[in-house]
């Protein structure tokens, strides 16, 4: 008989998600906005009612600027603006909600939730269970093997291990490398310039990885892809800056805190607690009797 789908949630994705699309309206009776977390708690509830087994974990990024990558590159997402504080607020009410539903989670100073979902994706397909990504992420894709998912919950796209190679020109487990030579705008990660999709696919449809690709990289010139002596010179002088690139977009598997307690299995909804949660956040009735019923 076969296992059920372990759902590992990035929890970032839908509370940023919220953040700008459910109106700031929703406010506690302090004037504290509510938005972000209103709009995760109705994603929760509907992953909830949706989700075909009790394997569920949400992982929350705790580690923004205190990553293990920003000692490796300190520019490392030094593009992005700090979260409001209204906004931080908000994700601690997230953690909150999720832990009153039931919901195991995790978060860590060192790693980022795509590393935690990593370490628990190893961990439950070791044991049987099919992996469900829940996240519009496409960094989590390089975790993706045969009988897995990656779901874009928001957009209804579900895309599997041969879907998902169709949909980015190479296979998941490549996509660490296909980002190290494109590189990586939202994470400000620089690749190889002058290498952009359609050359990154061809170049590891050929040499399969980054490793192969520099330890051969004399046949670059005379692949068919466009402007391949050009290709060759430039993965030649930028070779330092794709291998730092990789270290970033390689997402790791085995995050001691993860490991430590890594059970994902819902327990009971704690009815005082997310009464008490609603209360202050100002949540009217429906939401709350529907959180009650996702038990």
């Amino acid at each position: 008989m076969s296992l059920g789908p372990a759902y590992l949630v990035d929890a970032s994705v839908y509370i940023f998600r919220a953040w700008y699309s459910v109106p700031d309206e929703f406010a506690t009776g302090r004037g504290e906005p509510t938005n972000a977390v209103y709009g995760f708690t109705g994603f929760l509830c509907s992953l909830l009612e949706q989700a075909e087994s009790d394997h569920l974990a949400i992982a929350f990024d705790a580690s923004l600027t205190t990553s293990f990558r920003n000692e490796i590159y300190p520019d490392y997402k030094a593009n992005r603006e700090p979260a409001p504080a209204e906004l931080k607020r908000q994700f601690e009410w997230a953690r909150e909600v999720a832990e009153a539903l039931g919901l195991r989670c995790f978060a860590d100073p060192r790693y980022e939730a795509d590393d935690l979902i990593g370490t628990l994706s190893e961990y439950w397909r070791a044991r049987g269970h099919p992996v469900c990504l829940v996240s519009s992420d496409k960094d989590l894709l390089q975790l993706i093997r045969e009988g897995d998912t990656w779901w874009d919950f928001a957009r209804r796209r579900k895309l599997d291990h041969h879907r998902a190679a169709e949909a980015f020109g190479v296979r998941p487990e490549q996509m660490a490398d296909y980002l190290a030579l494109t590189g990586d705008s939202v994470d400000n990660i620089p690749g190889v310039p002058g290498v952009g999709p359609k050359t990154a696919a061809a170049l590891l449809r050929h040499f399969d990885d980054l490793e192969n690709l520099f330890a051969r990289l004399e046949e670059v010139p005379y692949l068919s892809i466009r402007g391949a002596a050009s290709v060759h010179r430039r993965l030649g002088e930028h070779r330092e800056k794709a291998e730092l690139a990789r270290q970033l977009t390689l997402i790791h598997t085995e995050v001691p805190s993860a490991l430590k307690q890594p059970e994902i299995r819902r327990g009971a909804i704690d009815a005082a607690r997310l009464n008490r949660v609603f209360d202050e956040l100002a949540f009217g009735a429906m939401l709350r009797q529907r959180c009650l019923q996702t038990a």
